[in-house]
């Protein structure tokens, strides 16, 4: 089951190894979020361009990363970095990162997946890293519901339900203790789809999961 998704921040010419070992767990990857700078860069980079060619190339769903402060950036600068995605990197998705929680929102949201799907688009995902209006399943291919550090997870309680329209829910889990597999426990808490890093502090998503190979 390709229920792993990996939000890997780290410049593939400075982490060469790091990418191939992901590239080489593609058969286990839900997608990988490409995130040249803090979304596509002002030009194109070669070198994620190069990376992204390697995970179409071994079926790898590649999301783009594009933050959109909670409902606050302006529209038309979202849709200028969907756009770089889908030309720059062939992104077949995106990653909307900072996804606010309120039906108040939620038509920003939905203007800007027209536009995703307009683009191309074909997953979408929105990280609340909480759990949304319900709403929001109407839009999305995945749910973030979760992101924080292992010691948060460990106290979840409540399990947050599958929404009836199919989107998939996922975890982003930092902080894990080494050889800690936490795909059953997203599973219990409802998630078909996570990521644990071993990684914390301001740049948690500069490291690999446990359970993608490590380059030595």
């Amino acid at each position: 089951m390709t229920d792993l998704l990996i939000p890997y921040y780290e410049h593939p010419s400075v982490r060469p190894a790091e990418w191939d070992a992901i590239i080489a767990a593609a058969p286990r990857l839900h997608g990988v979020v490409l995130n040249p700078a803090s979304g596509p860069g002002h030009a194109p980079d070669p070198a994620f361009a190069g990376v992204a060619a390697r995970l179409a190339s071994a079926a790898v769903r590649v999301l783009g990363y594009v933050d959109t402060d909670y409902g606050r950036r302006p529209h038309a600068e979202v849709v200028r970095d969907i756009t770089r995605h889908r030309d720059w990197y062939r992104a077949d998705g995106l990653f909307l990162d900072q996804v606010a929680t309120s039906r108040a929102e939620f038509a920003y949201y939905q203007r800007l997946a027209t536009a995703a799907w307009g683009a191309g688009c074909g997953t979408l995902a929105l990280n609340h890293g909480t759990e949304p209006d319900p709403s929001y399943a109407r839009i999305a291919d995945l749910l973030v519901t979760f992101e924080g550090p292992y010691a948060s997870y460990t106290r979840l309680v409540r399990r947050h339900r599958q929404p009836a329209t199919g989107a998939r829910l996922c975890h982003l889990v930092y902080g894990v203790p080494p050889g800690v597999d936490l795909t059953e426990t997203a599973r219990s808490y409802g998630a078909s789809v996570h990521c644990a890093v071993p990684g914390g502090g301001r740049h948690p998503w500069g490291t690999l999961p446990h359970t993608v190979e490590h380059p030595p």
